[in-house]
């Protein structure tokens, strides 16, 4: 199998994506797992077999060694956890429960927990200092600590860099970037002790004069270790340890975030002689940092920085003595790094050269593994054949190993080889690429219906604003979205219920889409007594999609029930808009946009005892009915107010009030015949286009039709038939308390006085009787409404033509001052109780409310 690799599937099931999954090897032939889960896996190479389990209370981000592999430190989410592993795997085994199983099972208490900081992604031993990597909202944080006691140091921050390119993948896969923690030591600086003679995968030895021109003369001298930090926001950055006053300062900017960082020998100079600091991007960037001698013009030497890019995304990486070895997750690769930089030697930098080593770069061999995830640092086994130990996507544990000779025969393969394997790295970076385009094709799909969805809302936001901000000249037929209500009564288990149905009109030209929501608050303009003058309003919400242009949407609500309402209503309409309905399942990932709406309030509606009302219908078809529901609740009430009548007798000490009829109360208005003929008659033309044209006969009977037929505030009521038609001037109807109501129109002379003469005027005297005063109150409110609504269309006169009821006003003017003093001496006495009761108080302030409703003026 010349060329190939050899893949040996060593462990299966371990599972875990929360962070980048992490393999090492531990004391002896054992070897680390982290899978990103909260276990860490510990498995022996010689055994071929998972011996260990190590269940910690967080998920675990990164682990790390002791010197003497005694130890190990483990990083999860509330800090860094301490354990000695043979001493744990020692008692697992002398555990009975444990003896018959081969795998161990530790859990690890929260005793164990030496460092407690929040949200370490990274760790690292450099002799007696121990060094976390966190981050926070706006920067990252590295801190020392003494590892004898965990004494904090000091602690070193960086600015977090934003707006740094990420792979389309993370957003699906939703892990955590480990940040790259190394330490790079100077060739020529003697370990302080023994313990630091071999270093692990995480320590590096570079050659003096690189280390010296990368970290500075002071660093070298004081043969300081410099702590290598490739961070998720794309920064590689440094600090040396042990020099006073020194920060976290940024070596370079890969501007992706940095997967892999570690040193490769290239040439051989000497045993573990690293020439060459090798930095690699997510998305292919690799930066190769090299000594550079100086030219034919002399010079000393300096720091060369040779960057490439090879197909990625990139998921891992490792390196040998002179090849990089990373994974894409659809293919693992080899990049000879002598390629590039063995022709560099002895040679001028020039712009050829530097062209031939990018292409150097951009020209690696794939070994025919696919979905590796994390690879170990590399080893050689006797036949020197190298080894790779990685861990894939499902997480199985993996050794594949590279056959030897793979370098000569590599180059001693033809042009025909050549172009093979170009061929099929080709369609394998095309099938990437088509990959990635799709997805980035339906994320970009997706965020042009977002700005287009959110282009509707602020167009239908700009045009509710500018009409609320006309809202005094523009009437509901004119707003571009208006909602407008029909009352209605219906009956179910013999007990009567007020609906109101709320029509929500778009003319406008924009689609009210998803994410729309029809908001309807119902509160009394007036509290009973009942309620403690507390505020009852009712919200209705109703959710809808895709309200084009024209369409309506109708929905009901239920008013009150007979007998429990207090009218009249007021019925706010709006629009409401949610945020969160423009992502769609992206936020869910935004915590705060769940309470965020946009609130566009649309029109008032006002229902009052006119809409409310139950006509008795005239017509046969409905009279049997009619009769028959009013027999009976009339009958029950008769019987109610007889009793109540008696009982009130009775509290008054004599029999004779018991036998007196039930008082009526009436209130009235009178309306000019001339104003109603120029507003309902002659000028139907210029109202509703619903409005009918009556005859000019009867301008009474044609008063009451409008008002019963056609209501201001936009809500109309609805009744058996399409239009209530009345036969006389005179209407009988049940208001919502249950009590009669009569209603009626008739003309009459009113005898005025003016400039010295007496004249007369024909007017429209509307009338409203019942035996209960709140009904009336309420009827009188609603009828003057009407009124007013006709005084705004009446046409302008000439001053000239209006005269003015002197007479009438004087008199009026008497009557106010008089009953103005009448309530102010009632108040006072029922305030101090001068030998007032309170019935008697009440009584006089309904004689003056009487007095001002029975006498009214005329209306001109």
């Amino acid at each position: 199998m010349e060329g190939r690799c050899a893949v040996e599937t060593w462990a299966v099931g371990l599972s875990g994506t929360s962070c980048t999954p992490r393999v090492k090897f531990g004391l002896g032939t054992d070897v680390l797992l982290c899978t990103g889960s909260d276990e860490v896996y510990v498995f022996s190479t010689q055994e071929r077999k998972l011996t260990a389990v190590l269940q910690f209370p967080d998920p675990v981000s990164d682990l790390v060694g002791s010197h003497d592999k005694q130890l190990l430190y483990v990083a999860c989410r509330s800090g860094v956890y301490c354990v000695s592993l043979q001493f744990q795997l020692s008692r697992a085994a002398s555990s009975p429960a444990d003896a018959s199983s081969s795998l161990a099972e530790l859990k690890i208490p929260s005793e164990f927990l030496v460092v407690a900081e929040e949200g370490v992604l990274s760790v690292l031993l450099v002799g007696s200092v121990f060094l976390t990597l966190s981050q926070t909202d706006t920067s990252w944080m590295l801190t020392l600590y003494k590892s004898s006691n965990y004494e904090m140091l000091s602690s070193f921050s960086l600015p977090l860099v934003s707006g740094v390119v990420r792979n389309d993948t993370e957003g699906k896969t939703a892990m955590r970037k480990r940040p790259v923690l190394i330490c790079v030591h100077s060739n020529d600086a003697t370990p302080p002790s023994s313990s630091e003679a071999t270093l692990t995968d995480d320590h590096v030895r570079l050659e003096p004069v690189l280390f010296k021109l990368l970290f500075g003369v002071d660093a070298a001298l004081a043969k300081s270790p410099v702590i290598l930090c490739g961070l998720p926001d794309g920064c590689l950055c440094f600090l040396p340890l042990r020099l006073p006053g020194s920060r976290l300062r940024v070596l370079r900017s890969l501007e992706q975030p940095v997967v892999f960082v570690g040193a490769s020998v290239v040439m051989e100079r000497g045993p573990g002689h690293a020439q060459c600091l090798v930095a690699v991007g997510e998305l292919g960037k690799v930066v190769l940092i090299k000594t550079d001698k100086g030219g034919s013009e002399g010079g000393g030497n300096r720091t060369g920085f040779i960057e490439g890019c090879v197909p990625g995304p990139v998921m891992c990486g490792c390196v040998d003595k002179n090849c990089l070895y990373y994974s894409t997750g659809s293919d693992l690769l080899v990049l000879d790094l002598s390629e590039g930089l063995s022709r560099r030697e002895g040679q001028e930098k020039d712009e050829e050269t530097s062209r031939k080593t990018e292409a150097a770069l951009q020209s690696p061999t794939s070994l025919n593994v696919c979905r590796v995830a994390a690879l170990a640092e590399p080893t050689c086994n006797t036949a020197g054949e190298v080894q790779l130990l990685g861990l894939s996507v499902r997480g199985q544990l993996q050794r594949i190993t590279l056959p030897a000779g793979r370098e000569d025969a590599r180059l001693s393969k033809g042009p025909s080889a050549l172009v093979g394997r170009s061929v099929g790295d080709l369609l394998s970076a095309i099938g990437d690429v088509c990959e990635r385009a799709s997805v980035l094709k339906t994320a970009i799909k997706s965020k042009n219906q977002i700005l287009r969805h959110l282009n509707q809302v602020l167009n239908i936001s700009f045009l509710l604003i500018a009409s609320a901000s006309s809202e005094e000249h523009l009437p509901i037929q004119e707003k571009p979205i208006r909602c407008h209500g029909v009352t209605s009564w219906s009956r179910l288990l013999q007990e009567d219920s007020l609906n109101l149905t709320c029509v929500l009109d778009n003319p406008s030209p924009y689609i009210l889409e998803r994410g729309w929501t029809l908001s309807i608050a119902v509160f009394p303009l007036s509290y009973p007594p009942s309620a403690g003058w507390e505020s009852s309003s009712t919200n209705f919400s109703f959710p809808f999609h895709n309200l084009h242009p024209g369409e309506t949407l109708e929905v009901s609500l239920p008013l009150a029930a007979a007998g429990e309402a207090s009218f009249p209503m007021t019925v706010s309409c709006s629009l409401i808009f949610s945020l969160t309905s423009l992502l769609g399942e992206e936020a869910a990932n935004l915590p705060g946009l769940q309470s965020r709406c946009i609130s566009l309030p649309l029109n008032t509606l006002t229902v009052d005892w006119l809409h409310v009302l139950q006509v008795n219908s005239p017509t046969a078809t409905h009279k049997k009915a009619t009769s028959q529901s009013n027999n009976t609740t009339d009958s029950v009430q008769a019987f109610l107010r007889s009793r109540r009548v008696r009982c009130s007798g009775r509290g008054e000490g004599g029999g004779e009030s018991a036998s007196k009829p039930e008082r009526e109360y009436s209130a009235s208005i009178r309306v000019s015949s001339e104003l109603l003929r120029d507003t309902l008659l002659l000028k139907s033309s210029d109202l509703d286009a619903h409005m009918p044209k009556w005859p000019p006969q009867n301008v009474g009977l044609s008063l009451l039709e409008w008002m019963l037929s056609e209501g201001p505030g936009g809500v109309t009521m609805g009744h058996q038939g399409d239009k209530i038609a009345l036969s006389s001037s005179v209407v009988h109807a049940r208001g919502p308390n249950g009590h009669t109501v009569k209603l009626t129109a008739k003309e009459v002379n009113v005898e005025e006085e003016s400039t010295g003469k007496e004249e007369s005027r024909t007017a429209v005297e509307v009338q409203v009787e019942s035996s209960s005063i709140a009904a009336v109150c309420g009827l009188h409110h609603a009828v003057l409404r009407r009124v007013q609504t006709l005084l705004q269309r009446a046409p302008e006169k000439a001053a000239s033509t209006k005269e003015v009821q002197s007479l009438g006003l004087r008199q009026v003017l008497q009557r106010a001052e008089h009953l103005l003093q009448q309530i102010q001496q009632s108040r006072i006495s029922g305030a101090f109780g001068v030998g007032v009761s309170t019935g008697q108080v009440t009584r006089s302030l309904l004689s003056v409310y009487r007095e001002l409703r029975e006498n009214p003026l005329l209306i001109v």
